[in-house]
């Protein structure tokens, strides 16, 4: 069996008041990087991860890595883990989107299947892209913990892919910076054991 760990990275600007970052390369704020250290603090002692895979973007580096140090292992990069491109709306704010494309905003909210962001990607590639990552993960490793920092968008797309969900069910789900959500594969199928696990940052 696989057990897979999928972790959000930690705090960055544009969480609140939101925009949409996309693949704008953020660091960690002073709480994202508590964050991740109370993730990996969390993790030790409690499971031995195998490996730890993220996202390219610094943000994901930099808690992949913390949460690598006391396992004493490297974070592996993974290309098809970056968040979603989110295309001409990369680095605007919610309330300036809904302004310039009233309809398109509309339907991200209600529909994200439904469309393509202008210039960017749909639901269905950010599904397609992350599945094949996960199937090449699983193939990596049968067996283990393996721990995967990306970020909300890939999360969603993850567990609708696990839970046999339709895309329509993206906005089900509501991954916190450093939350926990628990995969274990096993004989061909998917169990979501936890989604969002945040008790280790309560003190923060």
């Amino acid at each position: 069996m696989t057990r897979l760990l999928l972790i959000r990275h930690g705090e960055v600007q544009g969480i609140d008041p939101p925009t949409f970052r996309g693949r704008l390369d953020l660091p960690l704020t002073p709480r994202g990087l508590r964050q991740a250290e109370a993730t990996a603090e969390y993790l030790t002692g409690r499971t031995a991860l195998g490996a730890v895979y993220c996202s390219p973007l610094s943000r994901c580096v930099r808690t992949a890595d913390t949460i690598c140090a006391p396992f004493h292992t490297a974070a592996i990069p993974h290309p098809e883990l970056n968040d979603i491109n989110y295309g001409a709306w990369t680095g605007l704010g919610v309330d300036e989107v809904c302004r310039r494309w009233p309809r398109e905003a509309a339907l991200w909210k209600v529909a994200p299947h439904a469309f393509r962001i202008p210039g960017g990607e749909s639901l269905q590639d950010l599904a397609a892209r992350t599945a094949d990552a996960l199937t090449a993960i699983l193939h990596k490793h049968p067996r283990g913990t393996i721990a995967m920092v990306t970020h909300d968008s890939v999360i969603r797309a993850l567990l609708c892919h696990a839970l046999g969900l339709p895309l329509s069910a993206y906005w089900l789900f509501a991954p916190s910076p450093c939350g926990i959500s628990t995969i274990a594969y096993a004989d061909d199928r998917f169990v979501v054991e936890a989604v969002n696990e945040t008790q280790h940052l309560s003190s923060l």
